[in-house]
């Protein structure tokens, strides 16, 4: 291709060569600045390509946003392909006028492969029918209306958009072919046309089947947001009720009221023991002094016996107050003196 080039323009294969890579590289670069893309990524915050096809394209732009963004997003994809395709006329028109169609083919090949394989969005861009479509409009007329002829009339006859594209794709290098007659012009058009086809390649698929959507001006409508679930919530432990708790372990603060009714109990108890005995005391004719000994001594005891029972809910032996005795000695003390008194008044 080179010495094809070199004979063809008079220019020597350096400066040939600098002019076709800065070329190749301008024009990659222009075609990188995706439309769809950018509009959609940086002033929408939402990526087209999440969306639809997933295609970063103006025909799923439209379908998936639509309104006056459309536009600027047709305007991008348009201007990158002409600016390249103006900069490779200036540059190799300065070589010779015999290069000027070859530029346009070579500006428009690469500024195809930035649109569809953009290095600054992962590689994932549009199919290229605008941008190509531009190409053909900036080429030759002839090429232009067989192109777009068969694409608009593809396009509204059956509002397949993806159908009038491969017809866009598979004649370009045919019409190319037979305007311009040059092997090097055929073979360029023929790689940008099957890198068309290879990028609609799914499209086709959809065609076959009859699952392939077809292009309507509005857009569609945006799908319903979907319910959010239902918290599972986690069943919860109740407290244990007051009768579950008492069959468990009692807290230590609760033994203490506990052991005061005791107490109180145990006193009540004494208080009554000792006011029968005093009752007795009265009735067999006791002293005094013997009954209020026997009463002295009932308190005592029934602090004794509540020192016990304190003992045997604490798990600890009682022990007895030091000056309490039990029933049992206090009585017989107390029955020889009542039986001698009442003997002597009895013989007296």
């Amino acid at each position: 291709m080179l010495t094809h080039l070199t004979q063809l323009s008079g220019v020597s294969s350096g400066w040939l060569t600098i002019a076709i890579t800065g070329v190749a590289v301008l024009s990659y670069f222009c075609g990188c600045f995706n439309g769809a893309v950018i509009v959609s990524r940086y002033i929408l915050k939402n990526d087209i390509r999440n969306h639809g096809s997933g295609n970063a394209g103006l025909t799923n732009f439209h379908r998936t946003f639509g309104g006056p963004l459309t536009g600027l997003v047709l305007l991008t994809d348009a201007a990158k392909m002409a600016a390249a395709v103006l900069f490779a006329r200036w540059i190799f028109g300065l070589m010779g006028s015999e290069l000027v169609t070859f530029s346009e083919y070579w500006a428009g090949l690469f500024c195809l492969l930035g649109h569809m394989f953009p290095c600054m969005f992962q590689f994932k861009g549009g199919k290229g029918i605008l941008s190509g479509g531009v190409l053909a409009l900036m080429i030759d007329w002839r090429v232009a209306l067989v192109v777009w002829g068969g694409f608009l009339l593809l396009a509204l006859l059956t509002r397949y958009v993806s159908l009038g594209s491969c017809w866009a794709g598979a004649s370009f290098p045919v019409v190319s072919a037979l305007v311009f007659r040059d092997s090097i012009l055929t073979v360029l058009a023929l790689i940008a046309g099957l890198l068309v086809l290879w990028q609609h390649r799914a499209n086709i698929k959809r065609l076959i089947t009859r699952s392939e959507s077809k292009f309507s001006l509005h857009k569609n409508k945006a799908p319903a947001p979907a319910e959010p679930a239902e918290p599972s919530v986690s069943p919860v432990e109740q407290p244990a009720s007051p009768e579950e708790a008492s069959h468990g372990s009692e807290p230590a603060h609760t033994a203490a009221p506990e052991n005061e009714t005791v107490r109180a109990n145990s006193v009540a108890e004494g208080g009554e023991e000792a006011g029968e005995d005093l009752q007795r005391a009265a009735e067999a004719e006791i002293p005094a002094e013997t009954a209020a000994e026997a009463a002295d001594m009932a308190p005592a005891e029934a602090g004794a016996v509540s020192e016990k029972r304190d003992g045997d809910q604490g798990g600890h032996g009682a022990r007895p107050h030091p000056g309490s005795k039990s029933r049992s000695k206090s009585k017989p003390k107390s029955k020889p003196k009542s039986s001698g008194k009442g003997s002597s008044r009895k013989k007296k």
